[in-house]
């Protein structure tokens, strides 16, 4: 209200125009400061007939609580009752030997309340690891580790599984580390992840003996020997057979993209397509490893409009749907297999958002609602 017409009111107008400012003053307070409640309520039961489907979300940097709730629950109703989870090791161990369990603790009660299995990746070197280290390596990436550096990640590897070892049974040892980006932008060397195996596995084994242990997660690459970008994913496998790979872990995570191909092309050396992970298991059956199965812990394909390895939103359904029946019928060895990805907290603008089942503000895609389902038989024979 104007200073100039305050004279013109009288006293009872002026109280009750003090009084509405009190009162909205007071609201507003509330609005902002009063924190929203959020009830887990009781375990969801995750009712589906394909048990074997999972979600790759990717709730590392959600912030609200009720966000991180709606998609597990948007997992859930789905009828996809596992998730491949990301829980950086940057994140958690803030400083030496100091740890923050905030965020990891809220999605792990989360996904328990809605009856999802979590597998856990992890990875992510947090900058204090390596701060004390000459100028050349204060700039590395976050997925530069040395290997005088194992020993301090299985130290966090331990923790992690011992703090959840009643509620997460399967840990992924790092991500793609036949990518340069992903290993640091250091020479890829099949030797040093086996090392960081040798240092990371008996420390999950550790924390909860009953431990899991997924390791690989081998991106599809046709890189040649001479790359610096990467490593062939079949030549890698067999380096890491022969380096004494196979005592280091108990399962094999593997990538099955399928890009513009439908599930049933055939596999072949120099394609990358969904059946590629064939010529992988090969390698394990070759090497005696026939016993341990596969976790595709990402797949998928994208319906972007204009990406040249994207197909059509029609294709992108009933190809999903199509590779899973495929894996079913003919992978007796794949245990799970993860679609990358179900929902990003926010929009990249860009074509992986075109890999999404759910958008950013929780909208159902097509492939969302048809998947569903398929997966629950509603509609399907």
């Amino acid at each position: 209200m104007p200073e100039s017409l305050l004279p013109q009111l009288t006293r009872r107008q002026k109280q009750a125009w003090v009084l509405r400012l009190v009162a909205f003053l007071f609201l507003a307070g509330v609005v902002v400061l009063k924190p929203i409640y959020i009830s887990l309520g009781p375990v969801q039961p995750v009712s589906t007939q394909h048990p074997s489907v999972c979600m790759h979300t990717r709730l590392t940097d959600e912030v609200e609580e009720w966000k991180i709730q709606r998609t597990l629950q948007m997992v859930r109703e789905l009828g996809t009752p596992t998730i491949v989870e990301y829980f950086p090791w940057a994140y958690i161990e803030t400083a030496p030997g100091v740890f923050d369990w905030a965020h990891a603790d809220l999605v792990v009660r989360h996904a328990r309340a809605q009856g999802l299995t979590i597998i856990a990746r992890l990875g992510t070197v947090p900058t204090w690891v390596y701060e004390n280290n000459d100028l050349e390596n204060a700039t590395r990436s976050l997925n530069y580790i040395e290997p005088t550096e194992y020993s301090i990640f299985a130290r966090f590897v331990e923790q992690f599984t011992a703090r959840y070892q009643d509620d997460i049974d399967t840990v992924l040892i790092w991500n793609e580390p036949n990518l340069a980006h992903e290993w640091g932008y250091q020479d890829v060397d099949p030797d040093n992840y086996i090392d960081l195996l040798r240092a990371a596995t008996p420390a999950a084994r550790r924390g909860n003996p009953e431990i899991i242990v997924l390791a690989g997660a081998l991106a599809q690459t046709l890189e040649p020997a001479d790359s610096v970008l990467g490593m062939n994913d079949l030549d890698y496998l067999i380096a890491l057979y022969e380096g004494g790979f196979a005592d280091l872990y108990d399962m094999l995570a593997v990538h099955s993209y399928g890009f513009g191909f439908p599930p049933d092309d055939p596999p072949a050396p120099d394609v990358l397509n969904y059946r590629r992970v064939e010529l992988l298991r090969e390698v394990m059956v070759a090497y005696g490893d026939a016993d341990k199965p596969v976790i595709i812990t990402e797949a998928g394909w994208n319906d972007h409009p204009r990406w040249t390895r994207a197909v059509r939103p029609g294709q992108r359904i009933a190809y999903t749907i199509d590779a899973i029946a495929y894996a079913e019928t003919s992978w007796p060895w794949v245990e799970n297999i993860c679609f990358w990805a179900f929902r990003y907290p926010v929009p990249t603008y860009s074509y992986p958002d075109y890999y999404t089942f759910v958008g950013d503000d929780f909208s159902k895609k097509p492939i969302y609602t048809e998947l569903q389902a398929w997966l629950h038989g509603w509609g399907y024979p």
